[in-house]
């Protein structure tokens, strides 16, 4: 792929091989930034993971950023009612999956009752792809709908490996302080390590990097503490 001049001069400054401690990469993530716009900042964590097995779950990042989501709930009477309380963008039942069946998608996270997902299943194909399907593994299908609102208007993300064991999420912006990066950062590496299948033998994490939107990825040394010191 080719890169931009911008892209190359970013990555003359850095030793690819080089592993930082989490501090010292996020200073130079931050140093390397060059995007007119607010970049995101992004964690990528490589993991020993056989195919078969998908790590997965969601956390509150302690430092909130972007927009916030919109949340549509498939529900019916006093639930729907509950979701409309609580704030949910969308809420509806079969209204709402025959509009989903027509092609529209305008929203970022889908919450739906139980007694719903005989009719949200039939949403697979459109939802499943987008990673917006409602699934009890993350807590997203459940009749608890105040609660589960009120984790997602915090900010409650969803992680997941992809088919080559890499575990992406994005924990910031180029804007915000240091420390808030970090402590984002940190929070989804100790999430992801809290995940380590039973079966597995040896380190779970193969490698960690960190990058923004337009940068370079730059490897992470776990085993360094803040100030980059063993």
């Amino acid at each position: 792929m080719k890169r931009g001049k911008k892209y190359l001069e970013a990555v003359g400054t850095l030793d690819r091989e080089a592993l930082l401690g989490m501090t010292e990469a996020i200073a130079k993530v931050k140093e390397l930034a060059f995007a007119k716009f607010d970049e995101t900042v992004e964690v990528a964590v490589k993991l020993n993971v056989k195919k078969s097995q998908t790590v997965r779950d969601t956390l509150v990042l302690p430092n909130q950023f972007g927009e916030g989501k919109k949340i549509l709930v498939f529900a019916k009477d006093e639930k729907a009612d509950e979701a409309r309380e609580a704030g949910a963008t969308y809420v509806g039942d079969t209204d709402l999956v025959e509009k989903i069946k027509e092609g529209w998608v305008d929203f970022d996270v889908a919450v739906a009752t139980p007694d719903m997902m005989k009719e949200v299943g039939k949403l697979g194909p459109i939802l499943g792809r987008r990673g917006l399907m409602p699934n009890p593994k993350t807590q997203t299908v459940t009749f608890e709908i105040k609660e589960a609102l009120a984790e997602l208007q915090k900010g409650r993300v969803e992680f997941r490996s992809d088919k080559t064991g890499v575990v992406h999420l994005a924990v910031g912006k180029v804007s915000m302080e240091a420390d808030q990066i970090r402590e984002n950062a940190q929070a989804f590496v100790d999430e992801v390590m809290k995940k380590k299948p039973t079966d597995i033998k040896g380190d779970f994490v193969k490698s960690v990097s960190i990058s923004s939107t337009m940068g370079p990825g730059i490897k992470i040394d776990l085993k360094r503490n803040g100030d980059g010191e063993q």
